[in-house]
Order: C-alpha cells, then structure tokens, then sequence
C-alpha cells in the first residue's frame, strides 16, 4: 500500500468524510491542513491543479475531491447485502434522522449520499434549533454525524442516479456504477447549487470557482475574492470571508434579500464591496480562475473583477432527475408528499427540502424525517 496524504481544511465536511472512508477501511494516511499550513496549500495546488479540498494522493495517484469510483477501487473490496430494508438517500438533517429512526425499529438500512450533512453545511450562523443559542451548521452535523456512525448503518459515499421497481421492491444505482435494492425507499436528498450558466464554469470548479465557502474559504487567506447571490447564504458567505480574505466584492443581481441579523453585520464590514444590479457574464482565466467579468443588467456597463476565488451563492435546484416519471412532481420539480411524507408510489417516501413541504428549515427537516422513516415501518409491517 503506497503511502497515503489527505490535503484538508479543518472545518471540511467532505474532508472529514474522506478520512472517515479511509479510517473505515484500516487505511493509514498523513492529514495535512491547508488552512493552516501555507507551505502545503501551494504543494496540493502544485500537485492536483485544485483550489479545493480534499486531495488525496495516493503514490502517483491524485483523488479530487470525492471520486467515489477511484476511492472504492484503490481501497475496499468485499460483496454488498442483496436487499436492504430501506435505503435512504441523502444525508442531510431529514436522512440522518431517517436513519436514526430506522435503526431504532431494527431496519437493515443503507445511507447513500455524496455526504454527510447536506445543505445545513452552507449554514454560518444557526439561531433557531433547538438545544443552541448558536451553532454553525458544520458544527451542528458533525454532532448528527457522530451519533450515527455509532449505529448500524452501512453509508456509501456516492450519488444515486436511478431508482426502479424491481421485484420485492426497488433497485437504485449510482454514478459509480453500483446497484443496491431495497424493500423502501426514503429520498432525501435536498437540492444542489444553482449554476451561474456562464462559459467555462465547470472548467473553473475547484480553480477558483467553488460552493463551499466552509471547504475552501481558508485556502483564499489575505486574497481576493466574490461572492454572488443576495439572499442570506450569499450574505453569510461574504460575511465569513471578510474574515479571512483581504476583500470580497459582493455581485448582487437585484437587491439584498436577507434577514437583519445578516444585513446590520454586513453594513458594518469595511472590506466587502457590494456590485449592485450587475450579473456574472463571463469567467477570466487560463489554468484558473483570475478574475470576472459583471454586466450591468439596465445599463449594460461592464466591470473587470480580478479575483483569486468565485463563490456562488444564487439558490438551489431539487435533485429529483432521477425520480421524474416515476413521482409525482410540482412546478417547481419538488416531490409530492402527504402529511406522512409518503409519495405517490407505494414504497417511497421523502422529507426535506427535496419535497413540497413550504417551510424550509433544518428542524422542520429532522421532523419530517422521523415521520418518513416510521411510514417506511408501518408500510413494512403491513406488506
């Protein structure tokens, strides 16, 4: 076994998860804080060509990110359960609630998720849960996490990208190519970023282009960076970088649309500078990303940005693809749940933001959960 490296950052949830997969699987490895240590920030960029964490290296072989494929190849073996008696996708507050409650009703479950903590991830500064005064959503699902990896659960890094009926109940499979089958399903899966739709986004992802400003923000310490969106995690974005970054230019389509909590601490730092009415319209760059350029949306004035690091912030879009056709959906491609967050077909339920419950929150999503893993019981005992 070559000797393994984990570039992380300390407040990463993918890197936590990376080195959890690899403490699973009795993989010894050396973790190396990017934050921290500047040193090795220019040797992983050096190495992957990646702003963005985690990188793991392996002797010749770089991992970016979280390639389930190349993890699961270079590390584990061993043959799958043939039936599950509920597979949970996604692992956000809904899933690992899910999972809690499944366990306590003695289900063989399966937790499948590219990772652990979902959209409360993005979450700065949390008010209103219960049990806090505050807690940032990092640090509120590392404690769901923890508790979960004390139960029997079987968690797969990965992401599902079909789901079928099949005989005794349902077959999902993954972007990995694996196939697991389960007598129900929960979907949970919560919604992903919102693309700027611009020219070379993907080519910047992890050059300078990210989603997380929790993964990466300490990678951009003493440099230069925006932030795009005007709505509260846009604003908690800017908020936490202007404490890391030398300045942040906020890029705001319209107008700020954030809670006063958000906007009376933005209205006090002096190194955010705020582009109001100008859009994202074209990506600067060779091998990364070094700058933007904005447009205004009435006058069509251009502005030349020059940026270390891009985070976007413009909203979310439910992961319901792989459901179309077989779920009823509304208008805005949300899955369509009863009051015991059971679907349209027999068999499948879904809590969370992934469905067409109005309140979006992280403590409606832990209820929701706990109701969607109990209907999966009660429909298991009566079939």
């Amino acid at each position: 076994m070559p000797e393994v490296t984990v570039y992380s950052t300390q407040n990463c949830p993918y890197c936590r998860l990376a080195k959890a997969f690899l403490d699973r699987n009795n993989i010894p490895y050396r973790s190396v804080d990017v934050g921290i240590d500047r040193k090795a920030a220019k040797e992983m960029v050096e190495l992957s060509g990646q702003y963005g964490v985690p990188v793991i290296v392996a002797g010749e072989e770089v991992i970016v990110g979280f390639d389930t494929d190349k993890l699961r190849a270079l590390f584990t073996t061993g043959k799958k359960p043939d039936m599950f008696d509920v597979i949970i996708v996604g692992a956000g507050p809904a899933g690992l609630t899910a999972a809690l409650y499944c366990v306590r009703k003695n289900l063989k479950t399966l937790m499948i998720s590219p990772d652990i903590g979902g959209q409360a991830l993005e979450s700065w500064n949390i008010e209103n849960y219960m049990g806090y005064r505050m807690i940032t959503g990092d640090d509120l699902m590392a404690k769901f996490e923890e508790q979960i990896r004390e139960l029997e659960i079987r968690i797969e890094l990965d992401q599902v990208n079909s789901l079928l009926p099949t005989s005794g109940g349902f077959s999902v499979k993954t972007v990995s190519d694996q196939e697991y089958k389960g007598k129900t399903i929960i979907l949970s899966q919560g919604k992903k970023p919102r693309k700027l739709g611009v020219a070379r986004e993907e080519e910047f992802i992890g050059r300078g282009l990210s989603v997380c400003a929790t993964c990466d923000g300490p990678i951009f310490k003493e440099k230069v960076v925006g932030v795009v969106g005007g709505g509260n995690s846009a604003l908690t974005t800017a908020l936490e970088m202007s404490g890391i970054a030398k300045e942040v230019h906020l890029i705001v389509r319209s107008s700020i649309r954030a809670d006063a909590v958000y906007t009376s601490q933005y209205a006090q730092k002096q190194n955010i500078i705020t582009h109001t009415g100008y859009e994202v319209t074209e990506l600067i760059g060779d091998d990364r990303l070094s700058g933007i350029i904005i447009t205004n949306r009435e006058t069509g004035e251009k502005k030349t940005l020059k940026l270390d690091g891009l985070f976007t912030e413009i909203g979310w879009i439910p992961n319901t693809s792989f459901v179309e056709g077989l779920l009823k959906l509304n208008d805005q491609k949300e899955i369509v749940i009863d009051i015991n967050c059971r679907t349209s077909a027999p068999g499948i339920f879904a809590a969370g933001d992934v469905t067409s419950i109005a309140g979006k929150q992280i403590i409606i999503a832990c209820g929701e959960g706990a109701k969607a893993a109990l209907s999966a019981f009660d429909y298991l005992m009566t079939q």
